[in-house]
């Protein structure tokens, strides 16, 4: 395949592709989002997120990463919808303690690192690649304080603006579209900038931690967890690489990078680091169950939605309903694809987290110097 076959992710695309607005979560919503797709354009959008991975012209490190823009707004165009249904308004992993929900585990979660972060009320803080703003606006709740959040991805601020308005905070956030390697803002803007696995998608790690750091108050926090390889991960292994590569394909993310690289690039970035320590692996109270535990398929579960699409009946359900609907058209060629992408990633996430080759929580905490 030729690069003229790339299908750029713009605002206009965004619009023409996602043509009917639904404000929930449901499995109703999953069904009526998928039916209110234009179909061309999706099928357009599966096939130029494919090449980047299997296509002969841009299948190569070199490719996703000056595509970083394309890849990642295709996939989320793509997996936004399926991600909603399968986990939430929330997109991250948590460990989670014993008589713990999921949601409750994220919410602490996203505690821990606010808490690290020092935000308070009143303060102006950054969230980095906001996703549909469930962090955002758990910050807003905890905190008191008013959140921006950045997202290169026209569709997922779209969702977001809906949900504030659903939780009247829409004069406590801010959702801007915006590339995390170049931010649209002033230097200085910022109390706090947080970050919550979503810089795994920046194709170099102390660029994106460099905007970050420009865009800080003097004396302000960054907090982030961080997607890495682990010290564990051995480059000579064909199992190790392959689940990297799966991890890459099923997640939107032109290269993973160790916990060493991301560590030496918020220090290069000029942060003073105050913590940095990978919480997937460490075990303590409240932590007794691995963040991949909600990715480990069980044969069936009816806690909830998402549980149940995680499950072995929910995928399989899932999937036979994606391909009737494909099949009776009401949803476009090639979603099942991005269902089984999905499926992928999922799959080797959990396979990484056992191996301990893999962590999404690699926590970061450093502070911009007063002078």
């Amino acid at each position: 395949m030729s690069s003229s076959k790339i299908l750029e992710p713009t605002s206009e695309l965004s619009k023409a592709l996602h043509t009917k607005v639904v404000a929930d979560s449901s499995a109703t919503s999953l069904v009526n989002r998928l039916r209110g797709k234009d179909k061309d354009l999706q099928t357009q959008s599966v096939n130029t997120y494919e090449q980047f991975w299997n296509g002969a012209e841009n299948n190569n490190e070199k490719s996703r990463a000056s595509m970083y823009k394309t890849l990642t707004n295709t996939y989320y165009n793509l997996a936004t919808d399926f991600y909603e249904y399968g986990w939430g308004e929330s997109f991250h992993f948590a460990r989670r303690s014993i008589d713990e929900s999921l949601r409750e585990s994220i919410r602490r979660h996203e505690h821990i690192l606010f808490s690290a972060a020092q935000i308070k009320s009143g303060m102006k803080v950054l969230d980095v690649g906001c996703g549909v703003g469930g962090p955002a606006r758990e910050c807003v709740r905890l905190t008191g304080a008013h959140v921006t959040g950045l997202n290169n991805n026209d569709y997922q601020i779209q969702r977001a603006n809906i949900y504030a308005a659903k939780n009247k905070q829409e004069n406590h956030s801010t959702f801007v579209k915006g590339d995390f390697m170049h931010m649209p803002f002033e230097d200085n803007s910022f109390d706090a900038a947080y970050a919550i696995e979503a810089t795994c998608h920046a194709p170099v790690l102390k660029d994106v931690y460099s905007e970050m750091y420009r865009v800080v108050k003097p004396g302000g926090y960054f907090a982030i967890y961080e997607w890495c390889l682990t010290d564990s991960f051995d480059d000579n292994s064909e199992y190790h690489k392959k689940l990297a590569r799966d991890i890459e394909l099923g997640d939107g993310i032109g290269k993973l990078f160790s916990t060493k690289v991301a560590l030496q690039a918020a220090k290069d970035a000029g942060f003073e680091i105050e913590t940095a320590i990978d919480l997937a692996h460490e075990t303590t109270v409240s932590n007794d169950i691995p963040w991949y535990d909600g990715l480990d398929v069980r044969m069936i579960d009816f806690t909830n939605i998402q549980a149940f699409a995680r499950s072995q009946i929910g995928r399989l359900f899932t999937s036979n309903a994606v391909k009737l609907l494909e099949k009776v058209g009401i949803a476009p060629a090639g979603t099942y694809k991005v269902q089984d992408i999905l499926a992928t990633g999922a799959d080797a996430l959990v396979a990484g987290g056992k191996e301990k080759v893999f962590t999404p929580m690699y926590l970061i905490v450093g502070r911009k110097p007063l002078n």
